[in-house]
């Protein structure tokens, strides 16, 4: 699906219905905005299968500069961080 659509303004564009219907794009959804050269990616922020390197993990996540914290404490929040999560 390839359409022409056109920078508004304010830097809005409208995603085509055809293409927002095959994604299953709705109101309100989060989309993740990169640029690759000169091109602009668009996908939705919501990737459950998203495979990265560990050097690119490493580079997204900012080292922890805080006290030391045990592992128990540590787990703990991350439970309570990802109990809604659907996996």
């Amino acid at each position: 699906m390839t359409s022409i659509v056109k920078l508004s303004s304010k830097g809005q564009i409208v995603i085509p219905k055809d293409i927002r219907d095959a994604l299953e794009l709705r109101e309100g959804e989060a989309m993740r905005v990169r640029r690759s050269g000169q091109q602009i990616i668009l996908e939705s922020a919501v990737m459950a299968d998203e495979k990265i390197s560990y050097t690119e993990f490493r580079q997204r996540v900012p080292k922890y500069s805080g006290p030391p914290v045990a592992a128990d404490d540590m787990n703990s929040n991350i439970d309570r961080l990802f109990a809604g999560w659907k996996v």
